[in-house]
């Protein structure tokens, strides 16, 4: 397998970008493909036959782009479709949940640990499941926050509406004792300044898209797939009409978004 073929990466729209923005910065090297399914998303909502039936199809695509790896850059799809995307893709995959499981029980002190994201990827327990293979004596604590996607989306991550919106999902946390926070949502770290002043200093917040990024790394060096030339490219395809992922990708990318090209499903 040639190590100058592009890495895949999948989500549901543009919160995957914080991942593709993680992985341009640690592998500048690599080329990177992004798919986001602008035109069925969210996955967040969805049910888990839906989710893995919609995360099959852009692993197709990718496949078909001749990708040397994939990543699921999707909390949800991570969640409820990873083992299903493994066994169709023939390519190393990466999800977004193990890692930043990882990171948590290494940072946590108190072995108490929260955890934000979807309804569909705190519905499905694999961060719950993820913490308590690394550590089976962890508390555990988990929290919806389905307002703070579309926060990010529409560029609202500071302010008034975005505190007095992370205060009401974040009261049950502030009070747990948790020494640790996931951000188990590709859009979270955006809010990330919000979130931090809510949880107050005493709490490490999680980003599983830099997790994400140092995962793949490691991977690509166990296969021998890293690209040791560069500096690589990105390409960005989308399943509805680009100018809105464009125009909201700029504010996770900047000028790197400069284009998108729309694909039929």
């Amino acid at each position: 397998m040639s190590a100058d073929r592009p890495i895949g990466v999948f989500d549901s729209g543009v919160g995957g970008l914080t991942v593709a923005h993680a992985l341009l910065e640690a592998l500048p090297n690599e080329d990177l493909l992004y798919l986001g399914d602008t035109g069925r998303q969210p996955y967040g909502t969805k049910s888990a036959e839906t989710v893995t039936r919609y995360s099959l199809e852009n692993v197709d695509f990718l496949l078909a782009r001749d990708v040397k790896l994939i990543v699921v850059a999707c909390n949800s799809a991570s969640a409820v479709a990873l083992e299903a995307v493994r066994e169709r893709a023939g390519v190393p995959v990466v999800g977004v949940i193990e890692p930043g499981a990882q990171a948590a029980v290494a940072r946590s002190r108190s072995r108490r640990v929260g955890v934000i994201g979807t309804e569909a990827t705190i519905g499905a327990g694999a961060y719950s499941r993820a913490l308590h293979r690394l550590d089976p004596g962890l508390e555990l604590f988990t929290r919806a926050c389905p307002l703070l996607v579309p926060l990010a989306e529409e560029g609202w991550t500071e302010g008034e509406v975005a505190l007095a919106v992370a205060r009401v999902y974040l009261a049950s946390l502030v009070r747990s004792g948790i020494d640790v926070l996931i951000l188990g949502c590709t859009h979270y770290p955006l809010l990330a300044g919000v979130l931090g002043e809510v949880m107050g200093p005493a709490v490490t917040l999680v980003d599983s898209a830099e997790e994400t990024a140092r995962a793949v790394a490691g991977v690509l060096a166990e296969h021998g797939l890293a690209r040791t030339d560069g500096p690589g490219a990105a390409s960005f395809f989308v399943t509805d009409v680009p100018d809105r992922f464009v125009r909201i990708g700029r504010r996770f990318l900047g000028a790197r978004v400069e284009s998108a090209v729309r694909i039929e499903r």
